[in-house]
């Protein structure tokens, strides 16, 4: 077997970017996004400073997780361990964004699909090198078979110090870095200092990169600013305060990162926003609802009669405005249906959109059932199994969000966690409608009781959209670089 890789010799590494225009010659890269680019880290201060190099790219992990979350097989690991994709079937749905630990991924702003290194892998197979290989001048990209023992990238690896990036997240990278510093394989030991011509993206390849640049323009400016201001004081202040001063600059210096990044890639800026927030919300109100009318209605409580037929429509809705939202957010939209024609069972997206799709059935046949007066026993046999998979669909997306690994609020999240935070949002979501037709006496509320139970209903559901949707937000914010 084959298992090919790369390393970087970081010694040597001169920072030229060669490698980021052959790989974009080599691929037709967009302008914009890059599938290989460089690193610049400066630490230390003027004149006991120094600037270190290091290309980054995807690192052709033996476990892959955007390949586990990918709904379509779009990405897929080779024979010989290069994680290749395929755009044909991708729909732009940006999991494997948020599955990526290196940030690996982009979206191609002509076609609205998910690209990345490939490890050139049509030159391979004629026998040839990547192109970044070839081009670098001081040959600090080396690749080869890591399983060979006599091929010269196993001797490096077996005779130097080498790193990988973020070997906690569990994925086994195939790129080693020689003699790096941990300051340039760990994001958060770095400060942004700020938005720079090179780091700037104006439009991002996503539907909320805007984010991206308040973030970066944000991250360093007020700093500067509290600095210059305090340098400034001091010139002008008595000699205590002068002395109070600078003890608060010198605890600024020691709260600041000892390295700063003066050159790096774009950042692609929110990923997943409204859309993702609104479903959830919608979701949560469908299968709630079901949930709880349905065990009304399994405990014998006849006031409800009434409400079970309008109470399917409702449910049936919600659900198709989740659809909506779903396929809205793909980048890709018209390729939605492959989700259920090429599905990639490992995906917690194909997974849901079953789910969601079984609900849906069982909703239909309520439906029917009512329409049709069937006998209400069938209800009952239809609420055995609509309940389990109502309860699914409130809380599957936290498995999906577990899946992207990238993102350490969510991949750290435990079951019973998830399990909890979905049921709670059935309940908001779902019990409230039910708990206000029930306060406003069911059959018959005055109008101002109903006025008011909607308004409340509205305003629990925004506040419940924008918490969500802060979260999301929140878990994005960590730099991956």
């Amino acid at each position: 077997m084959v298992n090919y890789g790369f390393v970087i010799d970081n010694r040597t590494c001169i920072g030229c970017h060669a490698c980021t225009v052959a790989c974009k010659s080599e691929h037709d890269v967009p302008i914009g996004v890059n599938r290989t680019h460089v690193k610049y880290i400066e630490t230390g201060t003027y004149p006991d400073s120094s600037r270190e190099f290091s290309v980054h790219r995807c690192n052709h992990c033996e476990d892959a997780p955007c390949t586990t979350i990918c709904p379509t097989y779009a990405l897929f690991t080779r024979d010989d361990w290069i994680v290749d994709f395929d755009n044909d079937r991708c729909i732009g749905c940006k999991s494997c964004m948020q599955a990526c630990p290196y940030d690996a991924l982009y979206i191609d702003p002509n076609e609205g699909t998910a690209a990345k290194c490939n490890y050139c892998a049509h030159r391979v197979e004629n026998s040839y090198e990547p192109a970044c290989v070839i081009v670098c001048p001081t040959e600090s990209i080396i690749s080869g078979d890591l399983d060979d023992p006599e091929s010269p990238i196993s001797h490096i690896v077996a005779n130097h110090d080498v790193k990988v990036r973020k070997p906690e997240a569990g994925t086994k990278p195939n790129v080693y870095y020689v003699e790096t510093s941990d300051e340039m394989l760990d994001p958060a030991a770095t400060a942004l200092t700020g938005v720079g011509m090179w780091t700037d993206q104006a439009h991002g390849v996503g539907h909320f990169a805007k984010y991206a640049d308040s973030r970066l323009a944000e991250a360093d400016t007020p700093s500067m600013l509290v600095q210059l201001a305090l340098e400034k004081k001091a010139k002008a202040a008595n000699p205590r305060d002068q002395a109070i001063i600078r003890d608060v600059m010198a605890k600024l210096e020691e709260d600041t990162p000892k390295a700063t990044r003066s050159y790096d890639q774009p950042s692609k800026g929110i990923l997943w926003d409204g859309e993702v927030a609104a479903y959830i919300v919608t979701k949560a109100a469908a299968s709630g609802f079901y949930i709880l009318l349905m065990l009304l209605m399994l405990n014998g409580i006849n006031e409800i009669e009434w409400l079970i037929f309008p109470g399917f429509i409702a449910s049936i809705a919600l659900l198709g405005v989740t659809g909506l939202l779903l396929v809205k957010d793909l980048d890709r939209p018209d390729r939605f249906v492959y989700v259920l024609l090429r599905p990639n069972w490992d995906s917690w997206l194909v997974r849901g959109a079953y789910i969601l799709s079984g609900f849906g059935a069982i909703l239909c046949a309520h439906v029917a059932v009512s329409m049709l007066d069937y006998a209400e026993i069938w209800h009952t046999r239809l609420a055995y199994a609509g309940i389990p998979l109502a309860w699914m669909t409130g809380a599957y997306t936290g498995w999906l969000l577990k899946q992207a690994k990238g993102r350490t609020m969510w991949a750290q999240r435990s079951d019973f966690e998830i399990g909890m935070t979905g049921s709670i949002e059935m309940r908001l979501c779902g019990g409230l409608p039910l708990l206000i037709l029930w306060l406003t006496d069911w059959q018959q509320p005055e109008s101002q009781m109903i006025v008011g139970g909607c308004v409340v209903l509205l305003l629990i559901y925004w506040f419940g959209f924008k918490h969500i949707r802060h979260g999301l937000r929140e878990a994005q914010l960590e730099p991956l670089l």
